[in-house]
């Protein structure tokens, strides 16, 4: 079986994606592919992998999980979702380390479905902006204490991504932009869940609605429905164009008010994020998917 697992990261989407995608479960599921909901599966592997401390499975394992998380035997394809995957937020530093357990997690999902074939799927957001949002979801008492040896300048997405690609080296990883994401959407429904590209898909303006004026969003879906883009990179740049003539600004901006981050240390972070993508981009087996053809 394929297995497509959204395995964060926190504080991004916030599950909004995994709810666009369950808009159209039963469609997909008449193509063979399953969307259960995440309380079929969140605590259950989360406990299963937690149980098993490092040590391999038993052999019946996968099947058990398989049967609790799915009633249905003729699936060709499972979708799953959990932005705590990897670690809940106040456990993102974890001795010093970005994302520490991400080798480990991988390699455990691994070996519950040994036989499946996994893709992993993931969101990645500018440090800054992803640092306060984490920090404000943590029970640390200060950005020091959060980051425990880090420093802010530090935060690298390049060494979470090589960390997971070392711990399952052949499995196939989509990465993206957070800030990206509503040009994404419905590219991102069609990947994770791999149905069919004549299949109509149910909330692929999601996201991009919660962004964008009333006046905008009814002149991109006259738009995409007078002249249907050919390709995902048309589509996204006709999405583009009218995001940036009207976005709401009070939506689109992030900003930062930790003390901590001041601006000239914002500015290097987002540098490095910038960096930091170009080393993901050059990674075998790494998939960025970017916005613009």
């Amino acid at each position: 079986m394929q297995i497509a697992f959204h395995i964060g990261a926190n504080c991004t989407d916030e599950d909004r994606l995994l709810k666009s995608i369950l808009k159209n479960a039963s469609v997909l599921l008449q193509q063979g592919i399953a969307v259960p909901g995440p309380g079929k599966y969140r605590s259950l592997i989360r406990e299963t992998i937690q149980a098993l401390d490092g040590a391999p499975p038993e052999p019946d394992t996968r099947d058990i999980l398989i049967d609790a998380i799915v009633e249905n035997d003729n699936l060709t394809r499972l979708v799953m979702s959990n932005d705590n995957f990897i670690c809940v937020p106040n456990r993102i530093f974890g001795n010093g380390v970005f994302y520490e357990q991400a080798g480990p997690k991988t390699r455990a999902l691994h070996r519950l479905f040994s036989g499946d074939d996994i893709e992993l799927f993931l969101g990645i957001r500018n440090p800054a902006t992803f640092l306060q949002d984490a920090f404000i979801r943590s029970k640390a008492a200060s950005i020091s204490e959060y980051l425990r040896l880090m420093h802010p300048e530090d935060i690298q997405w390049s060494d979470v991504v090589r960390r997971i690609k070392g711990a399952a080296p052949d499995t196939p990883l989509t990465v993206w932009c957070n800030e990206d994401t509503p040009l994404l959407w419905e590219q991102l429904i069609r990947q994770m869940s791999n149905v069919s590209p004549q299949t109509e898909i149910v909330g692929g303006l999601d996201m991009l609605s919660t962004l964008i004026s009333d006046s905008g969003m009814r002149r991109l879906r006259e738009q995409l429905r007078q002249n249907p883009p050919q390709t995902e990179a048309a589509r996204n740049d006709v999405i583009a164009d009218i995001w940036e003539q009207h976005a709401l600004e009070d939506q689109v901006e992030d900003v930062i008010e930790l003390a901590e981050l001041d601006p000239a240390l914002i500015m290097e972070m987002t540098e490095n994020y910038e960096d930091d993508i170009a080393q993901i981009t050059a990674m075998e087996g790494v998939t960025l998917l970017m916005p613009r053809s």
